[in-house]
C-alpha cells in the first residue's frame, strides 16, 4: 500500500517521489490507476506536487510572495472534488495536442475524484476512468481526468462520463462552471475549454493518459530535456536520475525544518458573485 507520510516516504519508511515513484497503475489488467491526492475536497489551499523540488513533495503553490488560496465562487466552496494527480505522467510543454491545438501545461496530468469520501492530502488512492474535459489555462492544454475511487459505494454503477450525468446530475455542469470561472476573483478572464466544453468518454481519457505516461517515461530516462523539473527518483531502475535511499535521505535533511501551522487568511472564507 503506498500511503504518503511527511510527503516524502512510503509505508516502509522510504523516501520516494509522488511523481516519479509511485506506480501510474495499481491494476494494470483491470485499468485502475494510483491518484496521489494534493487537495482534499471542499478545502482553499492550492497544493500540488512541487515538480521543480528534488522529490517533489507536495507544497503549497506561492505567487507573488503570497501563498495561494482558491476562491469561493458562488456556489462552490474550494475545490468540489479530490483533486490530485496520477503518477509516471507529464504533460508535455513541447507537444501542441491534435485535439487542442495547445501544448501541454508541463505537469503531471490532473484528477478530479468524484466520490463520496473526502481524502486526506497526501493520501493515494486507486481509481477507475469515467471521462476527461480538456481545459485550455492561460494557453496551454490542461487535462482534468475525471474519476472515482475504486472503493466508494457507488463505484461499480459509474463507468463512463455518461454514468455521471445519470447518477449525479449537475456535477459534471458545475465542474465546467468551477474550471471556467476559478480565477476570475484573481482579475482574470473566464478559462476556454476545447471541444466547447463536452466531456470526453472513459476510453478517450484513458488513451490520454496514457500517452501523457509515454511522454514521462522520455522524460525520466533522460529521451527528453526535463529543463526545471526535477526527475530524482528512488525506484525507476532505467534513470540516470535514479539515487540511492542514502542519498535520497541527504536531499531531505538539507531541507529546513517545518514552521509552526498558522491559521487560514480571513479572506479566504469570502464569497465571490459573478455574472
Amino acid at each position: 500500500m503506498w500511503i504518503l507520510r511527511h510527503l516524502a516516504e512510503n509505508d516502509k519508511g522510504q523516501y520516494i517521489s509522488p511523481f516519479h515513484d509511485i506506480p501510474i497503475y495499481a491494476d494494470a489488467d483491470k485499468s485502475v490507476f494510483n491518484m496521489v491526492v494534493e487537495i482534499p475536497r471542499w478545502t482553499n489551499a492550492k497544493m500540488e506536487i512541487a515538480t521543480k523540488d528534488p522529490l517533489n513533495p507536495i507544497k503549497q503553490d506561492v505567487k507573488k510572495g503570497k501563498l495561494r488560496y482558491v476562491a469561493n465562487v458562488f456556489p462552490h466552496k474550494g475545490y468540489i472534488w479530490n483533486y490530485g494527480a496520477i503518477p509516471q505522467t507529464w504533460e508535455n510543454p513541447l507537444h501542441k495536442d491534435e485535439n487542442t491545438s495547445c501544448c501541454g501545461d508541463n505537469d503531471p496530468i490532473d484528477v478530479c475524484e468524484i466520490g463520496n469520501k473526502v481524502c486526506s492530502r497526501g493520501e493515494v488512492i486507486q481509481v477507475k476512468i469515467l471521462g476527461t474535459l480538456a481545459l485550455i489555462d492561460e494557453g496551454e492544454t490542461d487535462w482534468k481526468i475525471i474519476a472515482i475511487n475504486i472503493k466508494d459505494p457507488e463505484a461499480a454503477n459509474l463507468n463512463n462520463i455518461d454514468d455521471v450525468r445519470r447518477i449525479k446530475p449537475g456535477y459534471l455542469e458545475a465542474t465546467v462552471d468551477w474550471f471556467r470561472r476559478y480565477k476570475v476573483p484573481d482579475g482574470k478572464p473566464e478559462n476556454q475549454f476545447a471541444f466547447n466544453g463536452e466531456f470526453k468518454d472513459k476510453d478517450f481519457a484513458t488513451d490520454v493518459i496514457k500517452s501523457t505516461h509515454n511522454y514521462w517515461k522520455a522524460l525520466v530516462i533522460k529521451k527528453t530535456d526535463a529543463g526545471e523539473i526535477s526527475c530524482t527518483n528512488t525506484t525507476v531502475a532505467d534513470s540516470p536520475f535514479c539515487c540511492s535511499q542514502k542519498s535520497a535521505a541527504a536531499t531531505v535533511t538539507k531541507l529546513p525544518p517545518s514552521g509552526t501551522c498558522k491559521p487560514l487568511p480571513t479572506e479566504v472564507d469570502r464569497w465571490f458573485f459573478c455574472q
